[in-house]
Protein backbone atom coordinates (compact mmCIF):
# COMPACT_ATOMS: atom_id res chain seq x y z
CA UNK A 1 0.00 0.00 0.00
CA UNK A 2 1.36 3.44 -0.93
CA UNK A 3 1.76 6.27 1.57
CA UNK A 4 -1.08 8.19 -0.04
CA UNK A 5 -3.37 5.13 0.19
CA UNK A 6 -2.66 4.98 3.93
CA UNK A 7 -3.98 8.51 4.45
CA UNK A 8 -7.51 7.56 5.65
CA UNK A 9 -6.08 5.49 8.49
CA UNK A 10 -3.97 8.38 9.71
CA UNK A 11 -6.85 10.82 9.30
CA UNK A 12 -8.97 9.08 11.90
CA UNK A 13 -9.99 10.91 15.07
CA UNK A 14 -7.71 8.66 17.17
CA UNK A 15 -4.58 10.04 15.54
CA UNK A 16 -3.08 13.12 17.13
CA UNK A 17 -3.07 16.24 14.99
CA UNK A 18 0.67 16.48 15.54
CA UNK A 19 1.26 13.00 14.06
CA UNK A 20 -1.22 13.71 11.29
CA UNK A 21 0.63 16.93 10.35
CA UNK A 22 3.98 15.10 10.23
CA UNK A 23 2.43 12.36 8.10
CA UNK A 24 0.85 14.75 5.62
CA UNK A 25 4.10 16.61 5.22
CA UNK A 26 6.07 13.39 4.87
CA UNK A 27 4.01 12.03 1.98
CA UNK A 28 4.33 15.18 -0.13
CA UNK A 29 6.74 14.29 -2.96
CA UNK A 30 8.40 17.73 -2.92
CA UNK A 31 7.91 18.43 0.78
CA UNK A 32 5.96 21.59 0.00
CA UNK A 33 3.33 22.87 2.41
CA UNK A 34 0.23 24.31 0.68
CA UNK A 35 -0.25 28.07 1.03
CA UNK A 36 -3.29 27.60 3.27
CA UNK A 37 -1.88 24.53 5.00
CA UNK A 38 -2.93 20.89 4.96
CA UNK A 39 -6.64 20.31 5.59
CA UNK A 40 -7.60 19.13 9.04
CA UNK A 41 -8.94 15.58 9.36
CA UNK A 42 -12.65 15.35 8.87
CA UNK A 43 -14.60 15.84 12.05
CA UNK A 44 -17.61 17.67 13.46
CA UNK A 45 -18.29 21.08 11.99
CA UNK A 46 -16.76 23.96 13.91
CA UNK A 47 -19.37 25.46 16.27
CA UNK A 48 -20.77 28.89 15.52
CA UNK A 49 -22.44 30.91 18.29
CA UNK A 50 -23.30 34.32 16.90
CA UNK A 51 -25.22 35.27 20.03
CA UNK A 52 -22.21 34.79 22.32
CA UNK A 53 -20.78 38.07 23.60
CA UNK A 54 -17.08 38.53 24.36
CA UNK A 55 -17.77 38.78 28.09
CA UNK A 56 -19.96 35.68 28.14
CA UNK A 57 -17.36 33.69 26.25
CA UNK A 58 -14.64 34.75 28.67
CA UNK A 59 -16.71 33.71 31.68
CA UNK A 60 -17.48 30.31 30.14
CA UNK A 61 -13.86 29.59 29.22
CA UNK A 62 -12.57 30.75 32.60
CA UNK A 63 -15.07 28.62 34.53
CA UNK A 64 -14.50 25.53 32.41
CA UNK A 65 -10.72 25.52 31.95
CA UNK A 66 -9.11 27.26 34.92
CA UNK A 67 -9.66 24.38 37.39
CA UNK A 68 -8.37 21.83 34.87
CA UNK A 69 -5.12 23.66 34.17
CA UNK A 70 -4.04 23.41 37.82
CA UNK A 71 -4.07 19.59 37.73
CA UNK A 72 -0.49 18.37 38.25
CA UNK A 73 -1.20 15.27 36.11
CA UNK A 74 -0.93 16.50 32.48
CA UNK A 75 -2.49 13.35 30.98
CA UNK A 76 -5.57 13.59 33.17
CA UNK A 77 -5.78 17.37 32.68
CA UNK A 78 -5.49 17.08 28.89
CA UNK A 79 -8.29 14.53 28.75
CA UNK A 80 -10.49 16.80 30.84
CA UNK A 81 -9.69 19.79 28.60
CA UNK A 82 -10.66 17.72 25.55
CA UNK A 83 -14.09 17.10 27.03
CA UNK A 84 -14.49 20.68 28.25
CA UNK A 85 -13.53 22.17 24.88
CA UNK A 86 -16.15 20.04 23.15
CA UNK A 87 -18.82 21.03 25.68
CA UNK A 88 -18.03 24.75 25.34
CA UNK A 89 -18.94 24.44 21.65
CA UNK A 90 -17.59 27.81 20.60
CA UNK A 91 -15.55 28.81 17.54
CA UNK A 92 -11.96 27.66 17.83
CA UNK A 93 -10.54 31.14 17.38
CA UNK A 94 -12.73 32.45 20.19
CA UNK A 95 -11.71 29.61 22.48
CA UNK A 96 -8.01 30.23 21.81
CA UNK A 97 -8.34 33.98 22.35
CA UNK A 98 -9.86 33.58 25.80
CA UNK A 99 -7.51 30.76 26.80
CA UNK A 100 -4.55 33.05 26.10
CA UNK A 101 -5.98 35.53 28.65
CA UNK A 102 -6.60 33.10 31.51
CA UNK A 103 -5.08 33.85 34.90
CA UNK A 104 -2.94 30.81 35.77
CA UNK A 105 -2.25 29.88 39.37
CA UNK A 106 0.26 27.15 38.44
CA UNK A 107 2.11 27.96 35.22
CA UNK A 108 4.25 24.81 35.36
CA UNK A 109 1.17 22.61 35.50
CA UNK A 110 -0.47 24.56 32.69
CA UNK A 111 2.69 24.21 30.56
CA UNK A 112 2.74 20.44 31.04
CA UNK A 113 -0.92 20.22 30.10
CA UNK A 114 -0.34 22.41 27.05
CA UNK A 115 2.44 20.11 25.86
CA UNK A 116 0.27 17.06 26.34
CA UNK A 117 -2.52 18.71 24.34
CA UNK A 118 -0.30 19.82 21.45
CA UNK A 119 1.49 16.48 21.17
CA UNK A 120 -1.41 14.06 21.67
CA UNK A 121 -4.58 16.08 21.06
CA UNK A 122 -6.90 14.80 18.33
CA UNK A 123 -9.32 17.72 18.20
CA UNK A 124 -8.58 21.19 16.81
CA UNK A 125 -10.38 22.91 19.68
CA UNK A 126 -8.39 21.14 22.40
CA UNK A 127 -5.09 21.43 20.53
CA UNK A 128 -5.85 25.14 20.07
CA UNK A 129 -6.14 25.48 23.86
CA UNK A 130 -2.66 24.00 24.23
CA UNK A 131 -1.21 26.31 21.58
CA UNK A 132 -2.83 29.35 23.18
CA UNK A 133 -1.17 28.45 26.49
CA UNK A 134 2.21 28.08 24.79
CA UNK A 135 1.96 31.64 23.46
CA UNK A 136 2.76 32.62 27.06
CA UNK A 137 4.47 29.52 28.39
CA UNK A 138 6.32 28.03 25.43
CA UNK A 139 10.00 27.11 25.57
CA UNK A 140 12.53 26.12 22.88
CA UNK A 141 11.63 22.43 23.20
CA UNK A 142 8.11 23.27 21.94
CA UNK A 143 9.32 24.65 18.60
CA UNK A 144 9.22 21.38 16.55
CA UNK A 145 5.68 20.58 17.64
CA UNK A 146 4.44 24.11 16.96
CA UNK A 147 6.07 24.17 13.52
CA UNK A 148 4.34 20.90 12.64
CA UNK A 149 0.90 22.00 13.86
CA UNK A 150 1.30 25.28 12.03
CA UNK A 151 1.20 23.32 8.76
CA UNK A 152 -2.48 22.56 9.34
CA UNK A 153 -5.20 24.81 8.00
CA UNK A 154 -6.61 27.08 10.71
CA UNK A 155 -3.77 26.58 13.19
CA UNK A 156 -1.07 28.76 11.59
CA UNK A 157 -2.02 31.95 13.45
CA UNK A 158 -1.86 30.33 16.88
CA UNK A 159 1.35 28.48 16.02
CA UNK A 160 3.08 31.62 14.71
CA UNK A 161 2.06 33.59 17.82
CA UNK A 162 3.58 30.89 20.04
CA UNK A 163 6.70 30.67 17.87
CA UNK A 164 7.34 34.42 17.71
CA UNK A 165 9.36 34.66 20.95
CA UNK A 166 11.06 31.30 20.33
CA UNK A 167 11.88 31.08 16.62
CA UNK A 168 11.08 34.26 14.69
CA UNK A 169 12.03 32.77 11.32
CA UNK A 170 9.71 29.78 11.73
CA UNK A 171 6.90 32.09 12.85
CA UNK A 172 7.44 34.33 9.82
CA UNK A 173 7.27 31.40 7.41
CA UNK A 174 3.92 30.32 8.86
CA UNK A 175 2.53 33.86 8.60
CA UNK A 176 3.62 34.19 4.98
CA UNK A 177 2.16 30.84 3.96
CA UNK A 178 -1.18 31.57 5.58
CA UNK A 179 -1.49 35.17 4.30
CA UNK A 180 0.16 35.09 0.88
CA UNK A 181 -3.03 35.91 -0.97
CA UNK A 182 -2.04 35.17 -4.54
CA UNK A 183 1.10 33.10 -4.25
CA UNK A 184 3.54 35.95 -4.96
CA UNK A 185 5.78 34.70 -2.14
CA UNK A 186 5.67 30.96 -2.87
CA UNK A 187 9.04 30.94 -4.65
CA UNK A 188 10.59 32.72 -1.68
CA UNK A 189 9.17 30.36 0.95
CA UNK A 190 10.22 27.35 -1.12
CA UNK A 191 13.77 28.71 -1.31
CA UNK A 192 13.89 29.48 2.41
CA UNK A 193 12.69 25.96 3.23
CA UNK A 194 15.62 24.44 1.33
CA UNK A 195 18.10 26.32 3.52
CA UNK A 196 20.01 27.43 0.42
CA UNK A 197 21.16 31.01 1.09
CA UNK A 198 21.87 31.74 -2.58
CA UNK A 199 18.43 30.52 -3.66
CA UNK A 200 16.88 32.61 -0.89
CA UNK A 201 18.81 35.69 -2.01
CA UNK A 202 17.73 35.19 -5.65
CA UNK A 203 14.07 34.76 -4.72
CA UNK A 204 14.25 37.75 -2.41
CA UNK A 205 15.67 40.23 -4.94
CA UNK A 206 13.19 38.95 -7.54
CA UNK A 207 10.19 40.11 -5.50
CA UNK A 208 8.17 42.71 -7.42
CA UNK A 209 7.95 46.15 -5.83
CA UNK A 210 4.19 45.88 -5.50
CA UNK A 211 1.85 45.99 -2.48
CA UNK A 212 0.72 42.39 -3.05
CA UNK A 213 4.28 41.16 -2.58
CA UNK A 214 5.58 43.67 -0.03
CA UNK A 215 2.74 44.01 2.47
CA UNK A 216 4.37 41.34 4.69
CA UNK A 217 7.72 43.14 4.63
CA UNK A 218 8.76 42.40 8.22
CA UNK A 219 7.86 38.73 7.91
CA UNK A 220 9.72 38.52 4.60
CA UNK A 221 12.84 39.97 6.22
CA UNK A 222 12.55 37.61 9.21
CA UNK A 223 11.84 34.48 7.19
CA UNK A 224 14.70 35.13 4.75
CA UNK A 225 17.11 36.21 7.52
CA UNK A 226 17.77 39.49 5.73
CA UNK A 227 20.22 40.57 8.40
CA UNK A 228 22.30 37.43 7.90
CA UNK A 229 22.25 37.82 4.11
CA UNK A 230 23.50 41.41 4.42
CA UNK A 231 26.35 40.32 6.70
CA UNK A 232 27.40 37.73 4.13
CA UNK A 233 26.90 40.04 1.10
CA UNK A 234 27.38 43.60 2.40
CA UNK A 235 28.07 45.10 -1.05
CA UNK A 236 25.33 43.30 -3.01
CA UNK A 237 23.58 46.20 -4.76
CA UNK A 238 20.42 44.26 -5.57
CA UNK A 239 20.13 43.06 -1.99
CA UNK A 240 20.73 46.59 -0.67
CA UNK A 241 17.96 48.00 -2.87
CA UNK A 242 15.57 45.30 -1.70
CA UNK A 243 16.59 46.07 1.91
CA UNK A 244 15.66 49.72 1.43
CA UNK A 245 12.25 48.80 0.04
CA UNK A 246 11.54 46.40 2.91
CA UNK A 247 12.60 48.92 5.57
CA UNK A 248 10.50 51.68 4.02
CA UNK A 249 7.48 49.40 3.85
CA UNK A 250 7.98 48.34 7.49
CA UNK A 251 8.06 52.01 8.54
CA UNK A 252 4.71 52.72 6.91
CA UNK A 253 1.87 52.95 9.43
CA UNK A 254 -0.96 53.12 6.93
CA UNK A 255 -2.39 49.81 8.14
CA UNK A 256 -1.63 50.17 11.83
CA UNK A 257 1.43 50.04 14.07
CA UNK A 258 4.57 50.29 11.97
CA UNK A 259 6.20 46.88 11.61
CA UNK A 260 9.66 48.42 11.92
CA UNK A 261 9.07 48.65 15.67
CA UNK A 262 8.70 44.87 15.88
CA UNK A 263 11.68 44.04 13.66
CA UNK A 264 14.45 43.07 16.06
CA UNK A 265 17.49 43.70 13.79
CA UNK A 266 16.08 47.01 12.50
CA UNK A 267 18.92 49.23 13.69
CA UNK A 268 21.62 46.89 12.41
CA UNK A 269 19.90 46.59 9.03
CA UNK A 270 19.57 50.38 8.71
CA UNK A 271 23.27 50.66 9.54
CA UNK A 272 24.21 48.08 6.90
CA UNK A 273 22.08 49.78 4.25
CA UNK A 274 23.49 53.27 4.84
CA UNK A 275 27.08 52.04 5.22
CA UNK A 276 27.03 50.48 1.77
CA UNK A 277 24.43 52.65 0.02
CA UNK A 278 27.13 54.07 -2.24
CA UNK A 279 27.04 50.68 -4.00
CA UNK A 280 23.58 51.45 -5.36
CA UNK A 281 23.62 52.71 -8.95
CA UNK A 282 22.62 56.43 -8.99
CA UNK A 283 19.24 55.85 -10.64
CA UNK A 284 16.13 57.97 -9.96
CA UNK A 285 14.53 54.98 -8.23
CA UNK A 286 17.45 54.49 -5.83
CA UNK A 287 17.68 58.23 -5.20
CA UNK A 288 14.02 58.36 -4.17
CA UNK A 289 14.36 55.19 -2.12
CA UNK A 290 17.22 56.60 -0.04
CA UNK A 291 15.32 59.85 0.51
CA UNK A 292 12.29 57.84 1.68
CA UNK A 293 14.49 55.96 4.16
CA UNK A 294 15.88 59.29 5.37
CA UNK A 295 12.37 60.63 5.95
CA UNK A 296 11.54 57.52 7.98
CA UNK A 297 14.67 58.02 10.09
CA UNK A 298 13.99 61.71 10.59
CA UNK A 299 10.29 61.92 11.42
CA UNK A 300 8.74 58.47 11.03
CA UNK A 301 8.31 55.51 13.39
CA UNK A 302 11.98 54.53 12.90
CA UNK A 303 12.83 57.42 15.24
CA UNK A 304 11.38 55.34 18.09
CA UNK A 305 13.94 52.55 17.78
CA UNK A 306 16.41 52.36 20.66
CA UNK A 307 19.21 54.27 18.94
CA UNK A 308 22.56 54.93 20.57
CA UNK A 309 23.10 58.67 21.18
CA UNK A 310 23.93 60.48 17.94
CA UNK A 311 23.75 57.37 15.78
CA UNK A 312 20.52 58.19 13.93
CA UNK A 313 21.81 61.69 13.20
CA UNK A 314 25.01 60.16 11.80
CA UNK A 315 22.99 57.96 9.44
CA UNK A 316 21.05 60.99 8.24
CA UNK A 317 24.26 62.92 7.65
CA UNK A 318 25.63 60.02 5.63
CA UNK A 319 22.48 59.86 3.49
CA UNK A 320 22.60 63.63 3.00
CA UNK A 321 26.09 63.28 1.58
CA UNK A 322 25.05 60.47 -0.77
CA UNK A 323 22.09 62.26 -2.34
CA UNK A 324 22.41 64.91 -5.04
CA UNK A 325 21.53 68.45 -3.98
CA UNK A 326 18.47 68.32 -6.24
CA UNK A 327 16.94 66.14 -8.88
CA UNK A 328 17.88 66.99 -12.46
CA UNK A 329 15.27 68.83 -14.45
CA UNK A 330 12.92 66.42 -16.14
CA UNK A 331 10.05 66.37 -18.54
CA UNK A 332 6.62 67.47 -17.21
CA UNK A 333 4.80 64.66 -15.51
CA UNK A 334 7.91 63.05 -14.01
CA UNK A 335 6.40 62.52 -10.56
CA UNK A 336 9.48 60.79 -9.18
CA UNK A 337 11.76 63.76 -9.87
CA UNK A 338 9.17 66.30 -8.74
CA UNK A 339 8.66 64.42 -5.45
CA UNK A 340 12.42 64.34 -4.87
CA UNK A 341 12.82 68.07 -5.48
CA UNK A 342 10.00 68.94 -3.07
CA UNK A 343 11.29 66.74 -0.24
CA UNK A 344 15.09 66.73 -0.67
CA UNK A 345 15.73 69.17 2.17
CA UNK A 346 13.20 67.91 4.69
CA UNK A 347 14.94 65.10 6.62
CA UNK A 348 18.27 66.91 6.87
CA UNK A 349 17.23 70.26 8.35
CA UNK A 350 18.47 70.48 11.93
CA UNK A 351 15.84 71.71 14.38
CA UNK A 352 16.87 74.16 17.07
CA UNK A 353 17.50 72.86 20.55
CA UNK A 354 14.74 73.11 23.12
CA UNK A 355 11.15 71.98 23.32
CA UNK A 356 9.95 73.75 20.18
CA UNK A 357 7.36 71.61 18.40
CA UNK A 358 7.63 71.03 14.68
CA UNK A 359 5.06 70.12 12.07
CA UNK A 360 6.33 68.39 8.96
CA UNK A 361 4.12 67.53 6.01
CA UNK A 362 5.31 64.32 4.39
CA UNK A 363 4.16 62.86 1.10
CA UNK A 364 4.66 59.15 1.69
CA UNK A 365 6.59 57.71 -1.24
CA UNK A 366 5.44 54.15 -1.76
CA UNK A 367 5.64 54.46 -5.52
CA UNK A 368 5.69 57.27 -8.03
CA UNK A 369 1.88 57.23 -8.09
CA UNK A 370 1.40 57.43 -4.32
CA UNK A 371 -0.31 60.54 -2.97
CA UNK A 372 -0.62 59.68 0.71
CA UNK A 373 -0.01 62.85 2.72
CA UNK A 374 0.35 63.04 6.48
CA UNK A 375 1.24 65.71 9.02
CA UNK A 376 3.98 64.49 11.33
CA UNK A 377 4.10 66.30 14.67
CA UNK A 378 7.47 66.25 16.41
CA UNK A 379 7.99 67.18 20.05
CA UNK A 380 11.64 67.12 21.12
CA UNK A 381 12.27 65.14 17.94
CA UNK A 382 9.73 62.41 18.79
CA UNK A 383 6.90 61.74 16.30
CA UNK A 384 3.84 61.93 18.55
CA UNK A 385 1.35 60.00 16.42
CA UNK A 386 3.72 57.06 15.96
CA UNK A 387 4.65 57.10 19.66
CA UNK A 388 1.16 57.49 21.13
CA UNK A 389 -1.19 55.93 18.62
CA UNK A 390 0.33 53.64 16.01
CA UNK A 391 -2.96 52.70 14.34
CA UNK A 392 -2.68 54.92 11.30
CA UNK A 393 -1.02 57.98 9.86
CA UNK A 394 -1.38 61.52 11.09
CA UNK A 395 -4.21 63.56 9.60
CA UNK A 396 -3.41 65.51 6.41
CA UNK A 397 -2.37 69.17 6.47
CA UNK A 398 -5.67 70.28 4.96
CA UNK A 399 -7.35 69.06 8.16
CA UNK A 400 -4.78 70.17 10.75
CA UNK A 401 -3.01 73.19 9.21
CA UNK A 402 -5.28 74.79 6.61
CA UNK A 403 -8.19 74.74 9.05
CA UNK A 404 -6.28 76.46 11.88
CA UNK A 405 -7.17 73.63 14.25
CA UNK A 406 -3.72 73.60 15.85
CA UNK A 407 -3.79 77.27 16.78
CA UNK A 408 -3.86 77.82 20.54
CA UNK A 409 -6.38 80.06 22.31
CA UNK A 410 -7.32 80.52 25.96
CA UNK A 411 -10.44 78.47 25.30
CA UNK A 412 -9.44 74.76 25.14
CA UNK A 413 -10.05 73.01 21.83
CA UNK A 414 -9.99 69.24 21.27
CA UNK A 415 -8.31 68.24 18.01
CA UNK A 416 -8.12 64.88 16.28
CA UNK A 417 -4.49 64.27 15.32
CA UNK A 418 -4.94 60.86 13.69
CA UNK A 419 -7.63 58.33 12.89
CA UNK A 420 -7.26 54.56 12.72
CA UNK A 421 -6.75 53.24 9.21
CA UNK A 422 -10.03 51.31 9.54
CA UNK A 423 -12.03 54.38 10.75
CA UNK A 424 -12.50 55.79 14.23
CA UNK A 425 -15.64 53.73 14.83
CA UNK A 426 -13.59 50.55 14.55
CA UNK A 427 -10.23 51.16 16.22
CA UNK A 428 -10.39 54.72 17.47
CA UNK A 429 -8.54 57.99 16.95
CA UNK A 430 -5.96 60.12 18.75
CA UNK A 431 -7.18 63.39 20.27
CA UNK A 432 -5.48 66.13 22.24
CA UNK A 433 -6.82 69.28 23.90
CA UNK A 434 -4.89 72.45 23.00
CA UNK A 435 -5.00 75.57 25.16
CA UNK A 436 -2.96 78.69 25.78
CA UNK A 437 -1.82 79.14 29.38
CA UNK A 438 0.01 82.46 29.79
CA UNK A 439 3.27 82.27 27.90
CA UNK A 440 2.88 78.55 27.26
CA UNK A 441 0.80 76.35 24.96
CA UNK A 442 -0.35 73.16 26.65
CA UNK A 443 -1.31 69.89 24.99
CA UNK A 444 -3.09 67.62 27.44
CA UNK A 445 -6.33 65.70 27.88
CA UNK A 446 -5.06 63.01 25.52
CA UNK A 447 -7.77 60.65 24.33
CA UNK A 448 -7.29 57.45 22.35
CA UNK A 449 -3.58 57.03 23.09
CA UNK A 450 -2.26 53.48 23.29
CA UNK A 451 -0.75 52.61 26.66
CA UNK A 452 -0.59 54.78 29.79
CA UNK A 453 -2.01 58.32 29.48
CA UNK A 454 0.81 60.57 28.23
CA UNK A 455 1.84 63.58 30.32
CA UNK A 456 0.98 67.11 29.17
CA UNK A 457 3.27 68.73 26.59
CA UNK A 458 4.18 72.36 27.33
CA UNK A 459 5.63 74.63 24.65
CA UNK A 460 6.88 78.19 24.70
CA UNK A 461 3.94 80.08 23.18
CA UNK A 462 6.04 82.38 20.98
CA UNK A 463 8.01 79.46 19.53
CA UNK A 464 4.80 77.48 19.07
CA UNK A 465 3.09 80.28 17.16
CA UNK A 466 6.15 80.87 14.98
CA UNK A 467 6.49 77.21 14.05
CA UNK A 468 2.78 76.87 13.30
CA UNK A 469 2.82 80.00 11.12
CA UNK A 470 5.82 78.58 9.22
CA UNK A 471 4.05 75.26 8.64
CA UNK A 472 0.85 76.95 7.48
CA UNK A 473 2.79 79.04 4.93
CA UNK A 474 4.98 76.19 3.71
CA UNK A 475 3.42 74.62 0.64
CA UNK A 476 6.68 73.30 -0.78
CA UNK A 477 5.49 69.72 -0.34
CA UNK A 478 2.43 70.34 -2.52
CA UNK A 479 2.18 69.34 -6.19
CA UNK A 480 -0.05 71.25 -8.68
CA UNK A 481 -3.17 69.06 -8.41
CA UNK A 482 -3.01 69.11 -4.62
CA UNK A 483 -2.62 72.90 -4.71
CA UNK A 484 -5.71 73.12 -6.92
CA UNK A 485 -7.67 70.98 -4.46
CA UNK A 486 -6.57 73.10 -1.48
CA UNK A 487 -7.57 76.32 -3.27
CA UNK A 488 -10.99 74.89 -4.13
CA UNK A 489 -11.52 73.80 -0.52
CA UNK A 490 -10.49 77.23 0.74
CA UNK A 491 -12.86 78.90 -1.73
CA UNK A 492 -15.76 76.74 -0.58
CA UNK A 493 -14.99 77.56 3.07
CA UNK A 494 -14.98 81.29 2.28
CA UNK A 495 -18.09 81.14 0.07
CA UNK A 496 -20.31 78.34 1.46
CA UNK A 497 -23.27 79.70 -0.50
CA UNK A 498 -21.76 78.33 -3.74
CA UNK A 499 -22.53 74.75 -2.72
CA UNK A 500 -25.49 75.55 -0.48
CA UNK A 501 -27.53 76.95 -3.39
CA UNK A 502 -27.58 73.44 -4.85
CA UNK A 503 -28.28 71.87 -1.44
CA UNK A 504 -24.76 70.46 -1.40
CA UNK A 505 -22.08 70.46 1.27
CA UNK A 506 -18.35 69.92 0.91
CA UNK A 507 -17.50 66.46 2.20
CA UNK A 508 -13.91 66.25 0.97
CA UNK A 509 -11.73 67.82 -1.73
CA UNK A 510 -8.40 66.29 -2.64
CA UNK A 511 -6.43 64.25 -5.16
CA UNK A 512 -7.25 60.74 -6.29
CA UNK A 513 -5.27 58.05 -4.45
CA UNK A 514 -4.54 56.15 -7.68
CA UNK A 515 -3.94 59.24 -9.82
CA UNK A 516 -2.28 62.08 -7.85
CA UNK A 517 -2.76 64.49 -10.76
CA UNK A 518 -6.57 64.15 -10.68
CA UNK A 519 -8.59 66.51 -8.43
CA UNK A 520 -11.78 65.10 -6.94
CA UNK A 521 -14.60 66.93 -5.14
CA UNK A 522 -16.75 64.75 -2.91
CA UNK A 523 -20.06 66.53 -2.32
CA UNK A 524 -23.03 65.52 -0.18
CA UNK A 525 -26.66 66.28 -1.09
CA UNK A 526 -29.24 66.36 1.68
CA UNK A 527 -32.54 67.79 0.36
CA UNK A 528 -34.28 70.31 2.56
CA UNK A 529 -37.62 68.83 1.46
CA UNK A 530 -37.01 65.19 0.58
CA UNK A 531 -39.75 63.25 -1.26
CA UNK A 532 -42.25 61.60 1.11
CA UNK A 533 -40.98 58.36 2.60
CA UNK A 534 -37.33 59.15 1.97
CA UNK A 535 -34.48 60.75 3.87
CA UNK A 536 -30.77 60.60 4.35
CA UNK A 537 -28.29 61.94 1.83
CA UNK A 538 -26.58 61.21 -1.49
CA UNK A 539 -22.94 61.58 -2.48
CA UNK A 540 -21.50 62.90 -5.73
CA UNK A 541 -17.94 62.82 -7.06
CA UNK A 542 -16.75 65.55 -9.41
CA UNK A 543 -13.44 64.65 -11.05
CA UNK A 544 -11.49 67.37 -12.82
CA UNK A 545 -9.54 66.43 -15.92
CA UNK A 546 -5.79 66.74 -15.63
CA UNK A 547 -4.39 69.78 -17.43
CA UNK A 548 -1.36 72.05 -17.23
CA UNK A 549 -3.16 75.18 -16.11
CA UNK A 550 -2.01 77.07 -13.02
CA UNK A 551 -3.71 75.80 -9.85
CA UNK A 552 -5.19 79.22 -9.04
CA UNK A 553 -6.81 79.44 -12.47
CA UNK A 554 -8.17 75.89 -12.28
CA UNK A 555 -9.65 76.49 -8.82
CA UNK A 556 -11.21 79.77 -9.91
CA UNK A 557 -12.85 78.02 -12.87
CA UNK A 558 -14.43 75.44 -10.56
CA UNK A 559 -15.80 78.13 -8.25
CA UNK A 560 -17.20 80.09 -11.20
CA UNK A 561 -18.97 77.01 -12.53
CA UNK A 562 -20.59 76.45 -9.15
CA UNK A 563 -22.17 79.90 -9.48
CA UNK A 564 -24.29 78.76 -12.44
CA UNK A 565 -24.27 74.95 -12.75
CA UNK A 566 -25.66 72.32 -10.37
CA UNK A 567 -22.96 69.62 -9.92
CA UNK A 568 -25.67 66.99 -9.48
CA UNK A 569 -26.30 67.33 -13.22
CA UNK A 570 -22.76 66.39 -14.29
CA UNK A 571 -20.94 64.82 -11.33
CA UNK A 572 -20.86 61.06 -10.79
CA UNK A 573 -23.48 59.71 -8.40
CA UNK A 574 -21.67 57.86 -5.64
CA UNK A 575 -24.50 56.29 -3.65
CA UNK A 576 -26.39 57.01 -0.47
CA UNK A 577 -29.94 56.42 0.70
CA UNK A 578 -31.52 54.00 -1.79
CA UNK A 579 -35.09 55.31 -1.42
CA UNK A 580 -33.98 58.89 -1.90
CA UNK A 581 -31.87 57.97 -4.93
CA UNK A 582 -34.77 56.18 -6.62
CA UNK A 583 -37.19 58.99 -5.87
CA UNK A 584 -34.83 61.54 -7.44
CA UNK A 585 -33.98 59.36 -10.43
CA UNK A 586 -30.40 58.38 -9.55
CA UNK A 587 -29.29 54.84 -10.21
CA UNK A 588 -27.12 53.25 -7.53
CA UNK A 589 -23.52 52.71 -8.66
CA UNK A 590 -22.67 49.16 -9.74
CA UNK A 591 -20.99 47.00 -7.11
CA UNK A 592 -17.20 47.01 -7.11
CA UNK A 593 -15.71 44.07 -9.05
CA UNK A 594 -14.60 41.15 -6.92
CA UNK A 595 -10.86 40.63 -6.82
Amino acid sequence: MSAREERPALSSRTTSLYDYALFRHGIEPDGRVPRKGFPLPEGPAEPSRADLTWQQAHIEVTDALTPLLCDPDPVRAAAAVHRAAAELAMPHRTLRAHTARLALADEDAARRTARQLTRTGTDAAAVGVGMALLIRLGEPEDVPCLKALGMLHGLADAASAALDPLDRQAAALLVIRSRDRRGELTALTDAITTGDAEATRSALVSLPDEPEAMWLARRIAEAADLHGLLRARPQDAELLALTGRLLHRMADQQDGRADILGYRPARAVYEALVRHADRLPPTPEHRSLLLSVALDLHSGPAVLLNWRPGRRRALLDALDGLLPATAPESVPGDREAAWFRRNRHLPFARAEDGDRPRWEVVVVHGSADSSAVETRILAEGVPLVAALFGKGRGNPPEYLLDSGRLRAAPEPREVQLAEAYCTEGCCGALYVTIRRDGDEVVWDGWRGAVGPPPPPCRFDAAAYDAELARAERDHSWCWPARSTARLIAAGLRERPELAARWELSQHWVGTDWRDPDAVVLHLRHEPSAPPPGTGGSLSFHWSLPDDDGPPRDRAAAVLRRLETDDPKAFATFGGGNDELARALGYRPPPPAPQT
